[in-house]
């Protein structure tokens, strides 16, 4: 917000005053951490009940006199913004700040902390307790409206109904050690694995939110359910589908318990190493074709959020250069491009049950960072960005790329990673011949990272040359391997011998500054390998500790 937005708003919280959904405090240097975090459990889930977006914790304001007297609290910027991190490490679902506003108010330092509401269906907690507001007084959320919060969505909520019959005999043993696991590490914090795992089984499955009252849920077969208890949620079929497309064809059905048919689907695709060549360079990098990190997060989202109404499956359709997701059920909340940025929090959910469960062991997060890290991954990796197809009727179908589309893109984001995520956006439309708006083109040509004339523009394979400047050039540029074989030579000449270490410091700043430091090393490894080979140099040490001298 800008500092006249930031004011009116002050200004319209104070002339409220305190509800359940502001709190006003002078808050200096010492306040603690626990006590905003019991503020923001109580904020958060009063604002859910009272149907708003967010509720205010406002540093800076005293409470007695309503005026503005200043605050001291973090003043260091870093460490202000710090506290979004520990909110999301002890709030329970995991959530944060949307945002901490810092006011210059001619009265002194004003700190806004945004509190988005708790999402429906789902309180929120501080550290395993629950807080709401009586009044001004922070107060425990009662179970009352601890059941109104949860009640939101669970009549029209699949997952969280109860199955008839069901018992703890229909869980896989294997699956329940699993979920203790992945509880224990998700909350280290506060419990140790040993007591996690010394809790009764009936106890733990209702700490981690599978359960209700010890009575097995639709979300609990799902997720933990032996293969041969699928039937009870028949006729829902409960299933995933992998198949292959291509030269070859083929294909497996996956039943319950995800928790870990997750993992086996993924470990059915052909995951290989692929070599991405950089401009002017003779050593390749090398990246796997899909990152599992991206493949898990992408079905787990498919899991969590597919309409089980509809009876369909979950597919996973492999093909040649691209992995295709496909549930059934409408994007629910929002538009895909709405989570990009990592900043869009989601307020509901199609499976709540399903959703903060999935949460409590670590399959997704409920911050609406998955979608944004799914593509920071893919760029870090060089490659071509997801693609989502919402035209089919209530399907939602995800396109992961395991392959490059234009070398050129790919060269670009090894040369360039300060990029703005907006700008790769941009250029991967490009990539793929799609359109993008007019003042996108102007803007990247001015950067010289397209070429050609609307609407056949194209991503620029000479982005190093035309962008860097002649100095930055220079130190990115990369030498022929003759020019460190010569330095590397010449120092042995005079020397005598060098060891690995001694030729990593020799060579490494003289290395292309656009390579990574685990790149360089792999071409020092590879130059050595081949001066060796051409029989230039040899190895009068071990193949652990190497000492090289020129050959006789």
């Amino acid at each position: 917000m800008q500092p006249i937005e930031l004011s009116a708003l002050l200004e319209q919280l104070i002339s409220t005053w305190e509800n359940e959904v502001v709190e006003f405090k002078q808050a200096d240097e010492n306040y603690k951490t626990d006590k905003i975090g019991e503020y923001f459990s109580a904020l958060s889930n009063e604002a859910n009940l009272h149907e708003q977006d967010s509720a205010w914790l406002v540093f800076g304001v005293d409470n007695k006199s309503r005026s503005v007297m200043g605050s001291n609290y973090r003043e260091d910027p870093e460490r202000l913004q710090g506290l979004k991190q520990q909110m999301a490490q002890c709030t329970e679902p995991s959530v944060t700040f949307r945002e901490i506003h810092v006011l210059s108010h001619a009265a002194g330092r004003v700190v806004l902390f945004e509190i988005p509401a708790a999402p429906r269906g789902i309180p929120i907690a501080w550290k395993g307790h629950y807080y709401a507001r009586a009044g001004e007084s922070l107060s425990p959320l009662g179970l009352d409206k601890q059941d109104e919060i949860r009640q939101q969505t669970i009549s029209q909520d699949w997952t969280a109904q109860w199955v008839a019959d069901a018992s703890l005999d229909d869980l896989d043993g294997a699956a329940v050690q699993k979920a203790r696991e992945a509880f224990a590490q998700k909350y280290a914090n506060r419990f140790t694995a040993e007591e996690v795992a010394s809790w009764p089984l009936t106890t733990f499955l209702d700490r981690a939110r599978i359960t209700q009252n010890g009575q097995i849920t639709r979300a609990a077969l799902l997720l933990l359910g032996k293969a041969e208890s699928a039937w009870r949620l028949s006729p829902h079929p409960a299933q995933m589908t992998w198949k292959l497309e291509g030269p070859e064809r083929a294909y497996e059905h996956f039943t319950p318990p995800f928790l870990l048919n997750s993992s086996k689907l993924y470990q059915r695709i052909r995951n290989i190493q692929l070599r991405l060549l950089p401009e002017d360079e003779l050593v390749p990098i090398e990246v796997s074709k899909y990152d599992q990190k991206i493949v898990l997060e992408a079905l787990h989202n498919c899991i969590a959020h597919q309409d089980y109404s509809r009876n369909a499956r979950v597919v996973v359709i492999e093909q040649p250069d691209r992995l295709i997701f496909e549930n059934d059920g409408l994007f629910f909340e929002g538009e895909p491009s709405d989570y990009l940025e990592g900043n869009r929090v989601p307020r509901r959910y199609r499976n709540p049950f399903l959703a903060q469960a999935m949460a409590e062991f670590n399959m997704i997060d409920t911050m609406g960072y998955g979608i944004h890290d799914m593509y920071a991954r893919q760029v870090r990796r060089y490659f071509p960005m997801p693609d989502y197809d919402l035209s089919a009727s209530n399907a939602v179908k995800l396109t992961i790329y395991g392959s490059v589309v234009d070398p050129a893109y790919s060269r670009l984001l090894i040369q360039k990673t300060d990029l703005p995520l907006a700008d790769i956006l941009a250029l991967d439309r490009v990539q793929k011949k799609l359109p993008i708006p007019d003042e996108a083109v102007t803007r990247l040509r001015r950067e010289g990272l397209i070429e050609g004339r609307k609407p056949n523009v194209y991503v620029s394979a000479k982005v190093a040359k035309a962008t860097a400047g002649k100095a930055d050039y220079i130190r990115t540029r990369a030498q022929d391997d003759e020019f460190y074989a010569k330095l590397l030579t010449d120092y042995l000449g005079k020397f005598g011998e060098a060891s690995r270490a001694e030729i990593d410091k020799l060579l490494l700043d003289k290395l292309s500054d656009g390579l990574s430091l685990e790149q360089k090393q792999h071409k020092i490894g590879n130059l050595l390998t081949k001066l060796r080979r051409q029989g230039r140099i040899r190895n009068t040490g071990s193949r652990r500790s190497p000492i090289w001298k020129l050959a006789e």
